[in-house]
């Protein structure tokens, strides 16, 4: 009698929360265009609940008490509210574009701030250049050292991450990064990209993403295009340097109906690239970019898109100097010591996405990717040290095939006074690598001797699972990833036909929390493991010894808005990586470099006092060491230790704009005793744009006050032609001198 008691009290109780709470319904789409609008910040005024749209427009969120309001906001549109009265279920919302503002971005449980500021950042402070689209990334820094055409040095967290062994760079979803790379692991080339299809730039620093795994150990970067264009437009750009370039981007579905057009839509884009630089041997720098993409939402439920890209590029390159050849009056610093260095390259993607709603509280994404990827460098960074008649110039080439597959559910349940979303994915990753070679050869054109040479297959899995509970002000997010790796080798040059292999799993729990007392602060703890792989001709030498070295890693910060128009998000963090030795492609030998721990600081602040002025500034600090040696010899070379990068952008009368940007790295250590120092600089550039409706004139100044800079510098054991013995000092490439490029573009 007392359990039937008992039952029917529950049974009553649940009926009560069923009849007072009520699962309100709608979609949020442009005014103008009638396109669906992603990540639309949806929120009550009695506070609580948040919740935000999917890729279609659609949201659900759960109201507790009628009457209430509705506030939906969106950066670049207009606050729109309504009243909830408990009849108005399914909603149609239309939002009407404005000018983006800082004043539109809140801080919620529900939406990333620093994406939201990504967003006002990329208006008030456009990208003008291929290099421009990490430089947008907070604390992360990038170096050129090879003519243009090499994938970029990358810094980040008190991390030299080479070309991307330790930042994870996506585009649209598609990996970036090359695993077992013939110049270095995790090479990331973002060449492929056409700066002005570039719609937004998510990011996120230290591992604590249960979707990305493989190199995301200091952060991750994932660049999206836009799905759709608002005009065509043509582009022409000229410069010092015999700089041209030229871009066109192009509708190729003609239609008047905005309701229709919002459904299907097509474009392509196309660039052209050329440069001689600042140095004695031109460059001759030539990049070509094709791009297109589709988009077609099939019915209510179900959306597909659909991209293709394509780019070649071939280059002359001066390569890293000795600072003794140019004290030493022996070249200039635009000189060269190897005047054949440069090289080629080329890829062409492929990638299929499909959406669907499985209901208004459930998703489905699947998402399938091709590439088709070559590589030719040639380099030589010791000179005459190994072989004092021919020099030391190397050749590093490859070919690779690389299939993907990504699929994605995703679960959003309300509860009396929590929701829960759930996301779970598997998915695959297969590189398949031919004519992996490193040799040692003569003016390009004569093979010396090959000093490695073979073919091999890397295989990723993965699957990962994790949930975001809110309730009232808390959000807590656990999470948990498991990658297995399946690496096989064959080297041509043992003469054996076996194929060596070798097998290793990661697994990668994380947790993080967030506190939101109210729409001005936001506490938050990041924690979690995650990992970067090594290169397979590693992983078969060392038989699987530290195949994926793991990191275990925390924040501790918060974001604070004390008005409308200020911003400031500062973070303490730690990084403890396992073991960071890599291949070194450009020796064919493994370099042993223990274990490491970093620790630092992170400030981004936005300020926008009246609107036609914006100031920006991240400030980064990082310590790092190696662990378990010597105080004195655990430096980490070439970490970055205090930089900072910001500027100031106005609008002028009369459609007159300017920006002006700063950076600044501080000297750090070259080597582990710290006896040589890579140089810091601070280099400024200055973009004006006068802007009418259907075009817009441009000009831009890089270095403003033509500083004398070093962009890439490594300690280096050289020796010269007439040198009887090597030299242990800094070599560089010198930083862009003063340069002027000026631009018109045309919509219609």
């Amino acid at each position: 009698m007392r359990k039937r008691a008992l039952l029917i009290g529950v049974l009553i109780t649940c009926f009560y929360f069923l009849r007072a709470q009520k699962l309100v319904s709608g979609s949020v789409n442009d005014f103008e265009t009638n396109e669906p609008l992603e990540d639309v910040t949806v929120m009550l005024k009695s506070g609580g609940t948040h919740s935000h749209s999917a890729h279609d427009g659609n949201f659900s969120i759960k109201v507790s008490k009628f009457p209430d309001t509705l506030i939906i906001s969106h950066i670049g549109y207009e606050l729109f509210k309504i009243q909830l009265n408990g009849e108005n279920n399914n909603l149609h919302i239309l939002l009407k574009e404005i000018e983006v503002q800082l004043g539109q971005v809140t801080v919620n449980g529900s939406r990333s701030v620093s994406g939201q500021v990504m967003n006002v950042d990329l208006k008030m402070t456009p990208v003008n250049s291929a290099q421009d689209l990490l430089r947008k990334v907070p604390g992360l820094f990038i170096a050129q050292h090879a003519g243009g055409g090499k994938a970029e040095q990358i810094f980040l967290r008190g991390f030299d991450c080479d070309h991307g062994t330790d930042v994870r760079v996506t585009a649209d979803g598609m990996p970036v990064n090359m695993v077992s790379h013939a110049h270095g692991q995790g090479y990331a080339d973002l060449h492929f990209l056409i700066p002005e299809t570039i719609k937004d730039i998510d990011f996120g620093k230290g591992g604590y993403y249960a979707d990305k795994g493989d190199f995301s150990t200091a952060g991750y970067v994932n660049m999206s295009t836009y799905d759709r264009l608002d005009n065509n437009m043509v582009k022409v750009e000229a410069g010092s340097f015999n700089t041209l370039r030229t871009v066109g981007m192009f509708n190729l579905i003609d239609n008047n109906n905005q309701q229709q057009a919002a459904k299907t839509n097509a474009y392509i884009a196309g660039e052209y690239n050329f440069t001689n630089g600042p140095f004695d041997v031109k460059q001759n720098f030539n990049r070509l970019n094709l791009f297109g993409k589709f988009n077609h939402q099939i019915n209510d439920r179900s959306y597909v898109s659909f991209q293709a890209s394509t780019f070649n590029s071939n280059w002359n390159a001066s390569g890293q100097i000795p600072d003794r050849a140019v004290e030493q009056s022996i070249i200039t610093r635009w000189g060269s010591i190897d005047s054949t260095e440069g090289g080629n390259t080329s890829r062409t993607n492929i990638a299929l996405k499909y959406k669907y709603r499985i209901s208004d509280r459930e998703d489905w994404q699947s998402f399938f990717y091709y590439s088709k990827y070559t590589f030719n460098l040639y380099s030589n960074f010791t000179f005459f040290l190994n072989d004092p008649v021919n020099g030391d110039e190397i050749n590093q080439k490859e070919s690779r095939n690389i299939y993907g597959f990504d699929h994605k559910y995703s679960k959003r349940s309300f509860f009396d006074k929590s929701d829960l979303t759930w996301e779970s994915g598997v998915g695959l990753r297969m590189d398949d690598i031919n004519d992996l070679e490193l040799n040692h050869v003569y003016q390009r054109d004569s093979l010396l001797h090959r000093r490695s040479w073979g073919n091999g297959t890397e295989t990723n899995l993965y699957a990962y699972t994790q949930a975001q509970w809110r309730s009232g002000k808390w959000m807590i997010n656990p999470a948990l990833r498991i990658d297995h790796f399946i690496f096989n080798y064959h080297d041509k040059l043992s003469g054996s036909h076996i194929t060596q292999g070798v097998q290793a799993t990661a697994l990668s729990p994380k947790l993080n929390f967030s506190y939101t007392p109210n729409q001005q602060l936001q506490w938050y703890i990041k924690t979690g493991m995650s990992f970067h792989s090594n290169d397979m001709r590693v992983v078969i030498e060392q038989n699987g010894y530290k195949t994926l070295p793991y990191s275990i890693g925390g924040d501790f910060g918060a974001i604070i808005k004390p008005g409308s128009k200020l911003v400031i998000q500062p973070a303490l963090w730690y990084l403890y990586l396992q073991q960071e030795f890599v291949y070194v492609g450009d020796e064919a030998t493994v370099e042993p470099s223990g274990k490491t721990q970093r620790v630092g600081i992170d400030v981004s602040m936005r300020y926008q006092p009246v609107s036609w002025l914006y100031l920006d500034a991240d400030v980064n600090y990082a310590h790092a060491r190696y662990m378990g040696v010597e105080k004195s010899e655990s430096y980490v070379p070439l970490a970055p230790k205090f930089t900072s990068t910001g500027g100031v952008s106005v609008k002028l009368p009369a459609n007159l704009s300017a920006n002006l940007r700063y950076r600044y790295m501080q000297d750090r250590p070259a080597n582990e005793d710290n006896t040589l120092t890579a140089k810091g600089y601070f280099v400024n550039d200055l973009a004006l744009a006068y802007t009418r409706k259907h075009w817009e004139m441009t000009l831009q100044v890089q270095n403003l006050f033509n500083v004398d800079w070093k962009e890439a510098q490594f300690e280096t054991v050289s020796r010269l032609k007439n040198e009887s013995v090597p030299v242990d000092e800094i070599n560089f490439t010198p930083g862009t001198p003063v340069y002027f490029k000026a631009g018109i573009k045309v919509n219609f």
